[in-house]
Order: C-alpha cells, then sequence, then structure tokens
C-alpha cells in the first residue's frame, strides 16, 4: 500500500478545502457584509447615500484586489468587478443619483450574459473556457475536457449550458434594475449584495444536475455500443454456414 501517495492526495484534498473556505469567507466578509454595515454605519453618521454608497465600494475593490495578490493574477470576473466600481464611481460622482449608482451594479451581470451568448459562435463556450481554467488545462481533468470537446454531443451540452447562463444573467440584470427603481436604497443594496450570489447558486446546482445527466445518458450509450460490438462476433458464428 503507497501510503506516501494517500497522504498527499489528503493532503491536496485538505488544500482544496482550505482554499474554497477562504475564499468564500472573502466573498461573505468583502462582497456582502463589509458593504452594507459601512453603508449603515455612514448614513447613520449622516452621510448622502450617494456618498455612503461610493466609500462602501472600497470593500468588494479590496477583495479583488486581495484575491488578485494570492492568486498572482486577475481573472475575467475581478475585471468585471472593477470595471463595474470605476464605473459606478465615476456616474455617482457625476450624476449624484444613489438609484443610478446602484442600477450600475447591474452592468457587469448584463456583460458577462452577452458575453456568454456571443461566445456560443466562438471556438469555445465561455462556460467551457471557464469550466477548463477552473479546473486547471494541464490537469488529467483538463486534459480530459480537451480530448472530450471532439465529440458533438459533449460540445453540445456547454452550449447549453453557456446559453442558459447567458439568458439567466440578463434576466438577472433587468431584475436587479426592477429592484432599484421599486425599494429604498439600503433595501436595494442588500439585495443587490445577496441575491447574485443566490442566483449564482441555483444555476451551478442546475448545471452540476445537468451535467450529471448527460454524463450518465452517455456512459449508458457506450455500455450499449460495447454490448452490440461483444454481441456481433458471436451473432456472425452463429449465423454462418453450417456444414451438412
Amino acid at each position: 500500500m503507497d501510503t506516501s501517495s494517500d497522504a498527499r492526495r489528503t493532503a491536496g484534498t485538505t488544500a482544496a478545502k482550505g482554499g474554497q473556505l477562504r475564499s468564500i469567507t472573502m466573498i461573505v466578509i468583502f462582497d456582502v457584509a463589509a458593504p452594507l454595515v459601512a453603508y449603515k454605519v455612514l448614513r447613520s453618521a449622516g452621510m448622502t447615500p450617494v456618498t455612503a454608497l461610493l466609500l462602501s465600494g472600497v470593500f468588494p475593490a479590496l477583495g479583488v484586489t486581495m484575491g488578485a495578490i494570492r492568486h498572482r493574477r486577475l481573472d475575467a470576473i475581478g475585471v468585471l468587478v472593477l470595471a463595474g466600481i470605476a464605473v459606478g464611481t465615476i456616474l455617482g460622482l457625476v450624476s449624484h443619483s444613489a438609484r443610478l449608482l446602484l442600477v450600475e451594479g447591474s452592468v457587469p451581470t448584463a456583460i458577462f450574459g452577452v458575453a456568454c451568448l456571443g461566445s456560443l459562435w466562438a471556438r469555445h463556450p465561455l462556460m467551457f473556457s471557464f469550466a477548463r481554467e477552473f479546473t486547471g488545462p494541464d490537469t488529467a481533468k483538463g486534459r480530459e475536457m480537451t480530448r472530450l470537446w471532439q465529440y458533438e454531443g459533449y460540445r453540445r451540452v456547454f452550449r447549453v449550458i453557456t446559453a442558459v447562463w447567458g439568458v439567466a444573467f440578463l434576466v438577472e440584470a433587468a431584475l436587479r434594475v426592477v429592484i432599484v427603481y421599486n425599494t429604498s436604497t439600503g433595501t436595494a443594496l442588500a439585495l443587490s449584495k445577496v441575491a447574485p450570489f443566490l442566483f449564482a447558486g441555483v444555476m451551478v446546482a442546475w448545471t452540476i444536475a445537468y451535467g450529471a445527466h448527460h454524463k450518465k445518458k452517455g456512459e449508458r450509450m457506450a455500455a450499449a455500443t460495447r454490448e452490440v460490438t461483444e454481441e456481433s462476433p458471436a451473432d456472425a458464428r452463429s449465423s454462418g454456414p453450417q456444414s451438412s
């Protein structure tokens, strides 16, 4: 029994779980809790809604920056977040409108939705590229994803996933605009911070279920094909000419 290999696998699994927990913790602190608390405190201190919103946006930017430093790279999501904060800051300073500043938060969401739909005509749809990047293109699973891309059924699964995510993100962006103009600034801010993660959770759950369904379907088809292949020689022998 190779105890050293088992130990390395266990250590790798533990490190991966630790990294996921750290990422979730940072999202909860910097993207949800800190902006909401900061907005409430700043408003209680007498600041205007626009000023409070602008200052509370420092925390998501700080979270993205810390993640980029830790991983030594800035991913596409981080770029969208920082771009949204920058555009929001400019709009807030120019318009002095809290609602317009909150509506701006839906812009990166809409851009991502459009990017997903636009990538359907590219060589690789966006969700496939994200999945392979997340898995690691140089890992065994990443190489397997690249190999499977030659099959039409595999490509179709990722195109459907990308199309659904694209439409879903556009719907989410539209709903956020409706919320901003039909609720108070504080309520809109709270919903804009929490709703995207709930929405993403639902989409991730659907994606996993959809992928698992098609994986099982592919395994059943492969098993059926093997059975036909294995039975064919026997059938050929039994149907061959019989000696008299």
